[in-house]
């Protein structure tokens, strides 16, 4: 099993420049822990996730040390510290040492990236483009296709989850949107940001029009096309 046939896309990204209320709403809004950071030329410069939000002046729990260790800490990095504590910008808390692979990638180098590297997510890289991502729940999703006991509901809503994002891979109208896609008991519920209204009514049609889907619940919004990226 490759990368490319578990990984979730299209992928929710954000821009350097964004700001961290911006990023913090927009993963909230999303139900995700972190997603990839992308220069205006396309390509992966970092990584932004939950845990990058933890160690805040806001919160009051910034990096705190006692007196005499204080003293031993570098002025660098007591400055880089007070940056990741009080920047405002995406690109200031953001990690940007970035896990890829590419989507050849078997199923046992992921997971050995993730063990290894101690990280929840590995974006997916073709000529240094994101063309997906694939977190620990993409791995859940596809140990639970291969379990022998699993209840075929489960099974058929993956299907029909990878069906409808293959749909809307292919439909010209959805190549700017950022179209979220779960599946339960055939309920496919869209979420995300979509550029044109018009393009709400086109993702209904193609969900329902996938075998297997019984109502197709829209949470889509229709959002700043500024604000954030969609790389695939």
């Amino acid at each position: 099993m490759q990368a490319e046939a578990i990984m979730s896309k299209p992928v929710i990204c954000t821009d350097p420049s964004a700001s961290i209320a911006e990023v913090a709403g927009l993963m909230l809004s999303k139900k995700i822990s972190g997603l990839p950071v992308i220069s205006g030329d396309g390509t992966l410069v970092g990584i932004v996730s939950e845990g990058d939000f933890l160690q805040r002046g806001e919160l009051g729990t910034q990096q705190k040390r006692s007196r005499w260790l204080e003293l031993l800490v570098s002025p660098g990095k007591a400055a880089d510290e007070y940056v990741r504590a009080n920047g405002r910008r995406i690109e200031e808390v953001m990690s940007d040492s970035v896990v890829t692979a590419s989507p050849a990638a078997s199923l046992a180098e992921i997971v050995d990236l993730m063990m290894h590297h101690h990280v929840k997510r590995i974006p997916i890289v073709k000529s240094r483009r994101v063309v997906g991502i694939i977190t620990r729940s993409d791995i859940v999703r596809a140990l639970l296709s291969l379990l022998p006991d699993a209840e075929p509901t489960a099974i058929d809503d993956q299907r029909i989850r990878q069906s409808i994002i293959a749909e809307l891979a292919k439909q010209k109208w959805a190549g700017k949107a950022l179209i979220n896609v779960m599946v339960d008991k055939g309920v496919a519920k869209l979420s995300g940001a979509i550029f044109d209204e018009r393009e709400r009514q086109a993702a209904i049609v193609a969900a329902e029009n996938v075998a297997g889907v019984r109502f197709v619940e829209d949470n889509l919004f229709c959002a700043d096309p500024v604000s954030v990226i969609l790389v695939s």
